[in-house]
């Protein structure tokens, strides 16, 4: 199995709800560094994964959706602890919509996984993969 991974961060602001979140629970801000792995079992007709530059430039447009905003604000999320986990999950079905829509040509046909990893610290991350099928996944609604 091929891969390629771009990597970019977004800042966002969020609480939590819960006794298990401790001081998290108070607002606090947080800035994740984030992988975008693309899969495939063959190179498409490049000889590539899927073209790096236009990766890259799916991921910045996707976590420009959520950089700098307070996730407690955000419609999209209400009544839902945005935990890195669930984060890592929405940024995966944002993408994998883009994905099936057409955003990295036609060769992107051939993808066949992806996986976002956010870390949160140099210690500690979280990931959500699955496949790349046309289907939404439904990581979002997790």
């Amino acid at each position: 199995m091929y891969s390629v991974t771009v990597r970019d961060h977004f800042m966002i602001a969020h609480s939590f709800t819960g006794e298990t979140f401790g001081p998290a629970q108070a607002l606090h801000g947080a800035t994740y560094t984030v992988d975008l792995e693309f899969r495939r079992p063959r190179l498409d007709p490049d000889g590539v994964v899927v073209d790096i530059g236009a990766a890259h430039a799916l991921l910045k447009d996707v976590l420009s959706e959520l950089n700098f905003r307070n996730l407690d604000d955000e419609p999209a999320f209400a009544g839902q602890n945005t935990t890195t986990e669930f984060l890592a999950g929405a940024v995966f079905e944002r993408i994998a919509r883009h994905v099936h829509d057409g955003a990295l040509g036609a060769n992107a046909e051939g993808l066949t996984g992806m996986k976002v990893t956010l870390h949160e610290s140099h210690v500690a991350w979280a990931a959500f993969e699955g496949p790349l099928n046309g289907a939404a996944s439904g990581a979002e609604a997790r």
